[in-house]
């Protein structure tokens, strides 16, 4: 595919542009379009009831990407029960046209796309209304009866107009009146954009491999110390090869020259010049002193409050432990509530940097709160902790970008605290501040304010998804997979070809239900149910023998219907397990993230950390997956079959685990979950949500039976013997019923068994780690062992103190529920 690219120069500033001439000819695009019309949809569907798979949509994107050594045309013109227009005339987005072509672009007209709303054929499409072309002159006459001053009604055409008669014109007469052109909605249909892998992974799965161009243009993007990101734009009427035009991306302005295999009317595929980040600017700053804490090297990064905010400084060269520095602050920028603590004050927090205010993760190693940066680099079973690394690359077709995913140290991951959006910043570190310590409801209508400032304008046209109930699923991969970013911040018009309903809001309900359904279904093969929790659904690793040839397009399908939930605030039917929706928002994953999912595992590995001779256990760098009734073994590291586990290198096996178990097994589908979810939501407006929230803002707040639940808990420890008429027992379940709203409620859900879901039938079968019943229990302990209840996921049970009063019970149960694990701690 031919990459136009910008070298430099904005605001009007002449660039220069480079250009490969496209490898497919006008027979093979003429072939394409005959096949694609003959086939879609009725023989596909045909095709689709007879075999019973749902692997279409990536297999025909990965054929029409081998046929034509390009990426397909995403947008053609579309007339209803009209023929299919030829080569010449297709709008091309992402790819050059035929060469063949630039001998007619003096005499071809530009695609003409269908007028009016009728669909009868399901995809995606672009609608678009405009009210081009000259004043329209009617002359009609004044009815009977209108006195002069009144206002009646006539015909115009085909339309209805209200007209007012003019003082000095009587019923009878004759008026000349003038309207202005009648809008026209005009459709265009868009195709399927296949996925790109990245260059170091093997194409599959509905991803094709990435082209020289687009890889070069990636390398250079990452030699500058930045992301590559293309745009697609239009050419202007009346310009030709060579002749050059203006374009606004990204809030600048760009010369670009028009390339000799394009022509009026139709869409090329520009790369700006790669931009780094720059620090934020603080208008208003204040200095202030600080000495070096001891044991503090130059260079080295150490944290502090200031203004009554944590922040990180990095200590300068030729300064000694002891010496004092200054540095600048925003002094009208509070940010003293931004730490979002991580399992307990002892635990993770996110702080800001001064340098260039991002977020930055560091771990508290003592009572005071104070961060030794030096000892997070030391391993701990307990304590470590890594963080998801997403890096978009530039794809084949620029609608759908690639990337890829690594678990890096969480001290080394950082996230901006701003979101700007065509130079016009949306959110700073400051409406963090504010809203991070707010209730769920505020935060969701905070976000709904950024996302409806992120959605295009209604005057901009609108995406409609034309689906067919029986084919639900494979239509709507075929709609949402033909979406580019902007087209995914439109807003939508869902229909089901053959009803009647207008989409007022309860069809796209209808539609997030049904198809996120049958994606987490664990008989469709992409998801299996956690071994801790039936509710909770992980990534099949697995899920490439269900749908070979397409399952990594399912996934990034399901990143965008979830990203698209959240920005419309639909809900989604269907629940993931703790570590995903950490890998969602960019929080810390630590070792009893495999315990939530297997305690067994999680065991096994801290039993190591505690044996002198690890060598009696005969182990190596490999684990066993097993899959369809075969086992394998996987190496965890190169040549991790030949490589003995050894007291010497036992952090080493433990992280490689970790990597394991939280990263690679699923990394192809984590990667295109998070690329999905991404191309909707910036990740900015995501650092006010813990994991807990997040669940509750997809999933909503889940029908709880309460009596139901009382029912069918059990009772230890202290409460074992008088059980419900406990005097403790009896103040939680007031609390529960009496002072716990709905959120509280599916809060302390969350908190005991690690998700909201409750089963179908009822908390008589909730699920623990082995399997088994384990129904929700309540473990009374001495409250002089705890303060705070803590909860055990594995097993449904919460450990309640024998508190002394109903206060101290309500105080210290919302306590723990709202703060304990993924809430936020305030200094």
């Amino acid at each position: 595919m031919p990459i136009f690219r910008i070298m430099g120069g904005h605001n009007g500033r002449r660039s220069s542009t480079t250009d490969s001439s496209a490898s497919s000819s006008s027979q093979q695009q003429q072939h394409q379009s005959t096949n694609q019309s003959s086939t879609y949809p009725a023989q596909r569907a045909q095709n689709i009831a007879a075999n019973q798979r749902y692997t279409y949509p990536g297999q025909r994107a990965s054929q029409s990407m081998n046929s034509n050594n390009h990426a397909p045309n995403p947008a053609a013109p579309f007339t209803q029960s009209a023929p299919p227009q030829p080569p010449t005339n297709t709008v091309v987005r992402g790819t050059a046209t035929d060469p063949a072509a630039r001998q007619r672009l003096q005499s071809s007209a530009p695609p003409a796309a269908s007028s009016g709303e009728v669909t009868t054929r399901p995809g995606a499409y672009q609608v678009t209304r405009t009210t081009s072309g000259p004043a329209i002159v009617y002359r009609v006459n004044i009815p009977n009866g209108v006195a002069p001053g009144s206002e009646f009604h006539v015909h115009a055409g085909d339309r209805r107009v209200r007209v007012r008669c003019p003082p000095t014109s009587r019923p009878g007469q004759s008026l000349q009146i003038t309207l202005p052109p009648a809008p026209q909605t005009q459709q265009m249909l868009l195709r399927v954009a296949p996925l790109t892998a990245a260059p170091e992974t093997e194409a599959g799965g509905g991803a094709v491999a990435m082209t020289p161009e687009v890889q070069k243009v990636n390398e250079q993007a990452e030699e500058n110390g930045g992301e590559a990101q293309s745009f697609l734009v239009d050419i202007p009427a009346n310009i030709y090869p060579g002749m050059p035009f203006t374009v606004n991306v990204a809030g600048q302005r760009f010369m670009v020259t028009c390339p000799p295999n394009a022509g009026p009317n139709m869409k090329i595929r520009i790369v700006p010049p790669t931009v780094r980040d720059e620090p934020q600017a603080a208008p208003k700053t204040q200095v202030f002193e600080v000495a070096v804490p001891p044991g503090v090297q130059p260079g080295q990064p150490f944290t502090l409050v200031a203004n009554s905010q944590r922040v990180l400084v990095t200590c300068p060269p030729n300064v000694s432990a002891g010496q004092k520095i200054r540095f600048q602050l925003p002094v009208s920028q509070v940010v003293g509530n931004i730490q979002l603590s991580y399992e307990s004050n002892e635990g993770w927090r996110r702080i800001i940097r001064v340098t260039d205010m991002k977020f930055q993760w560091v771990r508290l190693e003592n009572n005071d709160g104070e961060a030794d940066l030096a000892k997070s680099d030391e391993f701990d079973f307990s304590r470590s902790a890594y963080i998801r690394k997403l890096t978009f690359l530039e794809g084949n077709d620029a609608r759908m970008r690639a990337g890829r995913v690594s678990l890096i140290p969480a001290k080394d991951a950082v996230v901006d605290s701003r979101l700007v959006v065509h130079n016009r910043t949306l959110l700073s570190y400051v409406d963090i501040a504010e809203q991070q310590g707010k209730g769920l409801e505020e935060k969701t209508t905070w976000m709904q304010n950024i996302c409806a400032q992120l959605t295009s304008a209604w005057e901009d046209g609108h995406i409609k998804l034309a689906v067919r109930r029986k084919y639900l699923l494979l239509d709507s991969v075929d709609c949402v997979m033909s979406l580019g970013r902007e087209d995914l911040r439109k807003r939508w018009r869902i229909e089901f070809l053959g009803e009647p309903a207008i989409d007022a809001g309860g069809v796209s309900r209808e539609w997030f239900q049904l198809v996120t359904e049958q994606m987490f279904d664990p008989d469709f093969g992409l998801f299996v149910s956690s071994a801790n929790n039936q509710m909770a659904m992980n990534i099949n690793a697995s899920s490439g023998i269900s749908c070979p040839e397409d399952h990594l397009l399912y996934f990034r399908f399901l990143g965008r219907v979830i990203g698209r939930a959240l920005f419309d605030r639909q809900l989604i039917k269907g629940h993931f397990v703790r570590s995903l929706y950490k890998h969602l928002l960019g929080w810390p994953i630590t070792f009893d993230d495999i315990k939530s999912q297997d305690e067994e595992y999680y065991q096994s590995l801290k039993k190591l950390t505690k044996m002198e001779d690890i060598s009696v256990m005969c182990l190596d760098f490999t684990a066993t997956e097993e899959s369809m009734g075969a086992r394998t073994e996987v190496e965890l590291v190169k040549d991790g079959a030949m490589k003995e586990v050894t007291r010497e290198n036992l952090t080493e096996y433990l992280e490689a685990n970790l990597q394991y178990r939280m990263m690679d097994r699923t990394r192809p589908q984590l990667t295109q979950l998070l690329l999905g979810f991404f191309d909707i939501i910036p990740e900015p407006a995501l650092t006010v949500l813990d994991a807990n929230e997040l669940e509750l803002i997809l999933c909503g707040l889940p029908e709880i039976d309460l009596q139901d639940w009382k029912e069918n808990t059990n009772y230890s420890g202290y409460y074992e013997g008088k059980g419900r008429s406990h005097q403790v027992v009896r103040w939680f379940w007031e609390v529960v019923d009496h002072d716990f709203d709905q959120e509280m409620k599916a809060r302390l859900l969350q908190f005991v068994t690690g998700t909201s879901g409750v089963p179908p039938r009822g908390f008589s079968v909730l699920q623990g780690i082995d399997g088994n019943i384990k129904k929700f229990t309540i473990h009374g302990i001495d409250r002089k062992v705890y303060q705070l209840p803590r909860a055990h996921t594995c097993f449904n049970r919460i450990d309640l103190p024998e508190y002394y009063s109903k206060e101290e019970l309500l105080d210290n149960l919302r306590k723990a529920v709202t703060m304990s694990g993924l809430g936020f701690g305030l200094e």
